[in-house]
């Protein structure tokens, strides 16, 4: 977080949640049997930990629809809902560098945090390097490669088990229905991209699928060099990936939800290519919302477009 955020206000907030007892009421369920109270910080983890904890689970996802993640700031009322809820998930620390100040400020009896990248190697990581990476330096977009979400999925059932032993058969079965969905979604994935007649996606927006693209053996140029979301395009860049449009006679330009496809629109009416969005999952819309979304049917539509794109038969 920056620098004049009200750090030590919001620490002495949570001692006051430590000392004192909480009015906090556990939502339960049709039967009474308490809830597990669950925040999440990206749409992804959202979607998984609710298919885990069923009716078992009250499941909130930290950012507000329509906000873009790389752009979030905790306020004072986040910090409080992290701290009373039983399980708190995120990305990891390449995707959500605020959460180390959080992590840093809560107490014993906050809540079980879970690194949802716990044993998935990123992109440009080693055993050897790992403490050397920087923000801006690794690809934390992790659960763009399905077989990466389904071990996500097994690191939120790792902190439902463990704080909800009584329903160790309700999560496990819930769990195991999930990762057989992200399989049949990744074979849907790979028999579709397996026969196109392109295999070059030209993205102008954030360097976000990077592990989509070789997971199904496509080549991937983005506007944006490297993974800061600080980063903006250059001259260089958009005259590069023009080139690359004409050299391949590709006539689609990807785009991503939640920003603005200047970029995008730019390299199109340069070319005369169109325009498709790739949607990276991160969060959505206050619409999409409401019509329940779920990460499964945004990569279905994913798939829909790459295979236009991509001239797919």
């Amino acid at each position: 977080m920056k620098s004049n955020n009200p750090l030590s206000i919001l620490v002495l907030f949570l001692f006051i949640t430590s000392v004192l007892p909480s009015c906090h009421q556990k939502t339960e369920n049709l039967s009474g049997e308490k809830k597990l109270t669950v925040i999440t910080t990206l749409f992804p983890l959202y979607d998984f930990a609710k298919n885990i904890g069923g009716q078992k689970a009250d499941v909130t996802l930290l950012l507000p629809p329509g906000v873009e993640p790389h752009a979030f700031e905790p306020r004072p009322g986040d910090m409080l809902k992290i701290h009373e809820a039983d399980i708190f998930v995120y990305t990891g620390r390449f995707m959500e560098p605020w959460v180390e100040d959080i992590l840093q400020s809560t107490t014993n009896q906050g809540p079980l945090v879970i690194d949802a990248s716990r044993a998935i190697k990123l992109t440009g990581q080693s055993a050897k390097n790992e403490q050397k990476h920087e923000q801006g330096k690794v690809d934390p977009h992790i659960w763009l490669d399905f077989s990466n979400a389904k071990r996500m999925v097994i690191n939120i059932l790792d902190g439902f088990l463990n704080k909800d032993p009584s329903h160790r058969d309700f999560y496990l079965k819930n769990a195991e229905e999930y990762t057989k969905k992200l399989d049949e979604l990744d074979k849907r994935f790979r028999d579709s991209l397996a026969s196109c007649k392109k295999d070059i996606i030209i993205h102008g927006g954030h360097f976000a699928f990077g592990y989509l693209a070789r997971r199904y053996h496509l080549t991937y140029f983005s506007a944006y060099k490297g993974f800061s979301p600080d980063a903006e395009p250059t001259p260089r860049n958009l005259i590069a990936l023009t080139k690359k449009l004409e050299e391949h006679d590709i006539t689609y330009v990807f785009y991503e939800e939640l920003l603005s496809p200047k970029v995008a629109e730019v390299i199109a009416r340069e070319t005369g290519a169109r325009l498709l969005m790739l949607h990276g999952a991160h969060n959505v819309t206050k619409d999409e919302m409401d019509r329940g979304v779920t990460f499964m049917s945004l990569m279905e539509h994913n798939l829909n477009n790459l295979r236009i794109g991509l001239k797919c038969p």
